[in-house]
């Protein structure tokens, strides 16, 4: 993974000190909670529902035992609610889709003291929130995926770098996310994104960048545009630029609702694209550009020699299993251990689904269980999934027994990657001050339902994703099933969507899904899964998955099945 240089290390540590100078002003009463804000929200800091949050990027999902320890330590020692019993208090952070990780419980007096801690391990918050170029995302099998074109890890690093605290782009009309991977399956939901960049060869075997623009979730889902099929890897910058600046120039800036960048590319529609192309060209004309923003080819050598391989291991064929091996071993095996670019070695998921257990949640005692397995079994390094688990990239085919014990002693061997308990979940009402309604419990509810790895077999792959409000931190318009929460006369109620896609192999491109019906009440919520799954087993085809079949079936088939589940309780339908 990435070294920090010396500048790098400076550049975070002054930001920390910065970021304490300005927390005492506004102790002292020389900032006001209005002056603060930009400066607060700039560096990961809200103030939620109930208390602070605070977000910390792990730049393309790449994250060191050292690190992991270091965010376990800050959660036990700063990550603590005021009240409540043991069981009820902070002490874990949340793992989200977009490579970061979130305490909820961190009181602001104590903000700076987390910050220098961060510093010490090479962290930070900046710019994970604002009106600014966020965390930049890639494929958490960048490095080592068998269908892989080109590594997209050296040019995510430099991309951050030239993001990072861009005086030109550090207001810009609403928040903007970046994606990047670089094998033939888009597993960072590129789509989705303000810009999705794909690396590939061209028919001379040159290396460029697929460049799509304005795609986003929330109020009005969007697909991206593409913008440009190949653009050199060198020029990859100024082109980004060029998009950032007529977004810049052109975004809405009256309404937030209005102010992303896909607004105005549905908006503008050619015009757009023909806006960033010339100014493309003219960037590409001044002196000035030229030298400062197309990568040299010693930067691009300089960075990805940050990115070592793992020394080789000989190439052994798979050896068969004895007859007595665990079942849940096999099913770990199946679902849980991935292929590997580098002969000897697999990669493995450790999930972070299980009954009890928040989707995406890591207690203090677990983040410190998946260091210690990182250093044992995957050369000190761990990726953050965008489906909120975690990834041991470098783990040699002869230890996968060992680690599978391990795994399983800590509570990350749940063998269902993939299958409808490994869901997307937002954290919800229980702690977002933007939130319409509770995501948690009824991510429990569907957990508790279909708690049986026989069931969540026959069923196969389907992606469930919840969100408790219409921002969709939790991607629901791209789940196989979406479930989103909303306010209806003060009540919390939600609605169904099916056949969404956000770019993988199984979903294909990114698509929104169809709306099922009516609102629903949060106990008819299981039900509805459940009456759709059961639709599912009975009306599927061989070989058929569940996406392919609710896109197939008729908006009427779907009604009735979930207007059937809903006669199992007694909610008026609201207004």
């Amino acid at each position: 993974m990435y070294r920090y240089t010396d500048f790098d290390r400076q550049f975070v540590r002054a930001r920390a000190a910065q970021f304490r100078d300005q927390l005492r002003r506004h102790r002292d009463g020389e900032l006001s909670d209005d002056e603060l804000r930009p400066l607060r929200v700039q560096n990961g800091w809200y103030i939620q529902r109930h208390a602070p949050m605070l977000r910390i990027a792990v730049p393309y999902g790449e994250i060191a035992s050292r690190q992991l320890r270091m965010l376990a330590r800050i959660a036990r020692e700063h990550d603590l609610r005021d009240a409540g019993t043991p069981q009820e208090r902070g002490g874990y952070g949340h793992f989200t889709t977009r490579h970061n990780l979130q305490f909820n419980w961190i009181p602001l007096a104590e903000a700076a003291d987390v910050m220098d801690k961060l510093a010490e391990v090479d962290m930070h918050g900046i710019q994970t929130s604002g009106n600014c170029i966020r965390n930049i995302t890639t494929d958490a099998f960048a490095g080592f995926a068998p269908d892989e074109e080109v590594d997209p890890r050296p040019y995510a690093e430099i991309l951050r770098q030239w993001s990072t605290l861009h005086p030109e782009f550090a207001f810009l009309p609403r928040k903007f996310k970046i994606a990047i991977f670089g094998a033939a399956e888009d597993r960072a939901a590129s789509g989705w994104h303000d810009i999705g960049l794909q690396l590939h060869r061209n028919e001379a075997g040159e290396v460029g960048f697929r460049v799509w623009a304005g795609g986003g979730m929330g109020r009005t889902p969007i697909v991206a545009t593409l913008m440009a099929d190949f653009v050199p890897w060198a020029q990859v910058l100024v082109y980004i630029e060029a998009i950032v600046r007529v977004y810049n120039l052109h975004g809405r800036r009256d309404n937030a609702f209005k102010a992303r960048i896909k607004i105005l590319v549905k908006a503008e529609g050619q015009r757009f694209v023909d806006r960033v192309n010339a100014e493309f060209a003219a960037l590409l004309e001044s002196d000035l550009m030229a030298g400062a923003h197309i990568i040299p080819q010693a930067e691009l050598d300089r960075v990805a020699a940050c990115f070592p391989n793992a020394p080789p291991l000989p190439a052994l064929p798979p050896e068969p299993l004895p007859a007595d091996t665990p079942l849940a071993y096999r099913r770990w095996l199946e679902r849980n251990v991935h292929a590997h670019r580098f002969p000897g070695y697999r990669a493995v998921t450790l999930s972070l689904k299980r009954v009890g257990q928040a989707p995406g949640d890591a207690t203090a005692a677990q983040m410190e269980a998946a260091a210690d397995l990182a250093d044992r079994f995957s050369l000190g390094e761990l990726r953050v999934s965008h489906d909120q688990n975690l990834l041991l990239p470098w783990v040699p085919q002869t230890a996968l027994r060992a680690l599978w014990e391990q795994a399983r002693a800590h509570g990350f061997a749940t063998p269902n990657i993939g299958l409808l308990t490994d869901m997307i979940t937002c954290p919800g009402g229980d702690v977002c001050a933007l939130a319409n309604a509770r995501s948690l419990p009824v991510a429990a509810a569907i957990t508790e339902r279909f708690d049986d790895l026989d069931r969540l077999y026959d069923i196969g792959d389907i992606d469930l994703h919840i969100s408790g409000c219409i921002n969709s931190c939790g991607h629901h318009h791209s789940g196989h099933i979406g479930i989103l929460g909303v306010d209806k006369d003060g009540s919390e109620w939600y609605q169904v969507t099916v056949g969404g896609a956000d770019g993988s192999v199984l979903s294909g491109p990114a698509a929104t899904g169809r709306i099922v019906g009516p609102a629903f009440a949060a106990d008819e919520v299981p039900e509805v899964v459940e009456a759709l799954i059961e639709l599912y087993r009975r009306e599927r085809a061989p070989g058929e998955h569940f996406v392919d079949l609710v896109r197939r079936l008729d908006a009427r088939t779907l009604r009735q099945a979930t207007d059937a589940a809903r006669q199992h309780t007694a909610h008026p339908q609201p207004a």
